[in-house]
């Protein structure tokens, strides 16, 4: 994934400012739809991810694959 100075202005989670599973009735609702959306931003970067490691997995395949035949 290249270098994007617009997603450095992105907020960042602190370890303590989500935990998976965390006691959720003192969170209003718009801390809530914060969470929600800063998660939705980070499962779309991680299938970015997986995405290109896919490709690149792909093409070191098929490039071993040519050299062996």
């Amino acid at each position: 994934m290249a270098f994007d100075p617009l997603t450095e202005d992105l907020p960042r989670l602190s370890p303590a400012g989500l935990e998976v599973g965390q006691d959720l009735s003192a969170v209003s609702i718009s801390e809530i739809d914060e969470r929600i959306a800063i998660l939705e931003r980070e499962i779309a970067r991680l299938k970015e991810a997986r995405a290109a490691k896919e490709d690149s997995r792909a093409a070191a395949s098929a490039f071993f694959k040519l050299g062996s035949a």
